[in-house]
C-alpha cells in the first residue's frame, strides 16, 4: 500500500478487537480505534506491545459510545473501512429485555449512518452465529449463511437475540438507504483461542466453569468453536475483498465438539489445572425438566436441539479463508490464557 488506508475498529478494548488491531497493523494499515474512555489507551497500547506491536505510529484512539452521536463523524473521517466490533454484552438475564436490546440495534444503525456521512467504502459488522443458526434444528442439512435465527425462539439468550435484531436492522438500513455504502457481516461461533491479556470473551466462561468445578455434571451439548486469530483474519478478508460486499460469513473451525469431549480433553492435557473438572454426565431429561423453571437451562435445551452441522465453506471458497486452528487447539490456547492470567480459582 503506497498510501496507507485507515481502518476504524470499534470497541478497541475488546477481546476480538485487539486481535484485529494487531493483525491490521502487521499488514500495514493505519488503525483508529474507538474507546468508551481514553483512560484505557495505555492498557491497550501495553497489551499490543506485549504481543508484538513494534510501533504505535500508525495507531490512534478516539473516545466514542454506541449510545451517543458524539465524535462518530470525527472517528470515521478519512477512513476507508469500518470494522464494527463493539456490541453490548449480557452475562445475566436483564430485568427489562427491551431496554437491553435497544443499544445493540441503535448502536449499529449509528455506525452505519455516520459511515455513510463520512464516505466510508465498507462496514464489516461483527455479528454472531446466534443470528444465523439458533432456530435451525434440522440435523439432516448444513446450517449456512442463508439461515436466520427467529428472534422469538424459545430459550434464545438476550445476547443472541440482540445480535440477531441488530444484524436484521443493519441489513434493512443498507437495503433502504441507497448511499453506496458496502456492508458485510462476520458471524462467529464460540470464540476461543489465546487472549492478548486478561480481558477474555464470554465463551471462556464455559471453560472457567468446567475448571473451577462449578459445573457438577456435564450436559451432552455439541458446540462449534473458532479461534480468535482466525476471526480477525476473516474480518480483514471480508473488509478488503470485492467479493465480500453484501455477504454474510460464518466463522467456524471444521466440525463440532461436545462438552463431555471438552471436559475429557482438559483432564488429559492439563491434569493439574483440571482436578475439579467433572466427567459426570447430565442426562438430557434432567436439563429438559430444569428448563421449565430456569432460564439458563432453557438456553441449554435450545443448544441441545440446534443443528451443529455448520458450514464454513462460503468463507473458504469466496475469500480463500482457512482456519489455522482446530477446535481442540483453540480450546487449549484459551485454557493456557485462563491459567496464565489466573482467571480461575484453584483453591
Amino acid at each position: 500500500m503506497e498510501k496507507k488506508e485507515t481502518v476504524l475498529v470499534t470497541g478497541g478494548t475488546g477481546f476480538v478487537a485487539k486481535q484485529i488491531i494487531l493483525q491490521l497493523l502487521q499488514k500495514g494499515y493505519r488503525v483508529r480505534a474507538t474507546l468508551r474512555s481514553l483512560k484505557h489507551t495505555d492498557k491497550v497500547l501495553s497489551t499490543l506491545v506485549n504481543n508484538g506491536m513494534t510501533t504505535s505510529d500508525e495507531l490512534s484512539f478516539i473516545e466514542t459510545e454506541l449510545t451517543s452521536d458524539d465524535n462518530w463523524f470525527e472517528a470515521m473521517d478519512g477512513c476507508k473501512y469500518v470494522l464494527s466490533v463493539a456490541s453490548p454484552v449480557f452475562f445475566e438475564v436483564p430485568k427489562d429485555e427491551h431496554e437491553a436490546l435497544r443499544p445493540a440495534v441503535e448502536g449499529i444503525l449509528r455506525v452505519l449512518k455516520f459511515a455513510q456521512l463520512a464516505g466510508v467504502k465498507r462496514v464489516v459488522m461483527t455479528s454472531n452465529f446466534g443470528a444465523v443458526g439458533f432456530s435451525q434444528t434440522d440435523k439432516q442439512r448444513e446450517t449456512k449463511e442463508s439461515d436466520w435465527t427467529d428472534p422469538n425462539t424459545k430459550g434464545l439468550s438476550t445476547y443472541e437475540k440482540s445480535k440477531t435484531l441488530a444484524e436484521m436492522a443493519a441489513w434493512d438500513f443498507i437495503k433502504n438507504n441507497n448511499g453506496g455504502l458496502e456492508f458485510t457481516t462476520v458471524n462467529p461461533v464460540a470464540i476461543l483461542g489465546p487472549s492478548l491479556d486478561s480481558h477474555i470473551s464470554g465463551s471462556f466462561h464455559l471453560l472457567q466453569h468446567l475448571l473451577d468445578g462449578s459445573m457438577k455434571a456435564i450436559p451432552n451439548i455439541q458446540l462449534n468453536v473458532v479461534d480468535v486469530r482466525d476471526v480477525a483474519d476473516l474480518h480483514m478478508r471480508a473488509m478488503a475483498s470485492p467479493e465480500a460486499s453484501g455477504q454474510r460469513f460464518i466463522a467456524s473451525a471444521d466440525g463440532h465438539i461436545s462438552m463431555p469431549e471438552i471436559a475429557s480433553l482438559l483432564k488429559l492435557t492439563y491434569p493439574g489445572a483440571s482436578q475439579k473438572v467433572s466427567l459426570k454426565r447430565l442426562p438430557n431429561w434432567v436439563l429438559s425438566f430444569a428448563s421449565l423453571f430456569n432460564a439458563k437451562a432453557k438456553e441449554g435445551v435450545l443448544l441441545m436441539k440446534m443443528n451443529r452441522n455448520v458450514s464454513n465453506a462460503k468463507a473458504k471458497q469466496l475469500l480463500s479463508w482457512k482456519p489455522v486452528a482446530t477446535q481442540e487447539q483453540s480450546i487449549l490456547a484459551a485454557v493456557e490464557s485462563i491459567i496464565k492470567y489466573k482467571l480461575i480459582d484453584h483453591k
